[in-house]
């Protein structure tokens, strides 16, 4: 009795320590909402891939001359309101991205294993950035990488 004693006690004052945390618990934090805040968006606008129309040719250049030749092919996803706006600018975003793939030739993103993931985050990154610059504003959420082709040495 006198070894079981000490273990009834320890139990009865576990016991008492749960349920006056239980008792005295605060209460949860009421959600502060701005008169004049716009509801929370659940949802993201609706967009769809918008293809490119026909594909970008990057020559690769050693010792002066043409050594090789990456071809790619890109889409964009954008805001479904944006297609008229994109397909009139096409021209211009359609440069933009050109230049960003020959920066990206001309530093090496397309030698050795160029389509490593880090290399192609990177380029990918890159091209949402000009596209959004040629867009303005958050019109292309991602820039796809639907084909990439190096012929060549």
């Amino acid at each position: 009795m006198a070894k079981i004693l000490p273990l009834l006690l320890m139990l009865l004052g576990l016991a008492g320590g749960v349920g006056a945390g239980f008792l005295l618990r605060p209460d949860p934090p009421e959600e502060v909402v701005a008169e004049d805040a716009p509801p929370p968006q659940t949802e993201l606008a609706p967009s769809v891939v918008y293809q490119l129309g026909g594909q970008f040719l990057v020559p690769l250049v050693e010792d002066g001359r043409v050594a090789s030749l990456v071809i790619v092919e890109l889409a964009l996803q954008v805001d479904e309101t944006a297609q008229a706006t994109l397909a009139a600018k096409e021209p211009l975003l359609r440069d933009r991205l050109l230049q960003i793939l020959f920066d990206h030739a001309n530093i090496g993103g397309f030698e050795g294993l160029f389509t490593s993931n880090n290399n192609m985050t990177l380029l990918r990154r890159a091209l949402l950035e000009g596209a959004g610059q040629v867009l303005e504003g958050d019109v292309v959420q991602e820039v796809l990488i639907t084909n990439i082709l190096r012929n060549g040495a």
